[in-house]
């Protein structure tokens, strides 16, 4: 039952964590853009680190579904 919980919890965390990278890359690329310190290249990178983030939680969210 205590292992069962842990899992649980770890899969929970996991989702937070591919979430908040997400969100934090489109942020990060936000601002860089309106103060101009970040160029295309870099941009488009982080915004897909972001999406992969994305991607793999919707993933793993239908593997335990």
């Amino acid at each position: 039952m205590q292992n069962e919980v842990e899992k649980m919890d770890m899969n929970a965390m996991v989702h937070l964590i591919l979430k908040a990278v997400a969100l934090a890359m489109g942020i990060g690329v936000a601002v860089l853009s309106v103060l101009n310190q970040i160029d295309i290249r870099s941009e488009f990178g982080m915004l897909g680190i972001g999406l992969a983030c994305l991607a793999m939680d919707s993933i793993i969210k239908k593997e335990y579904q």
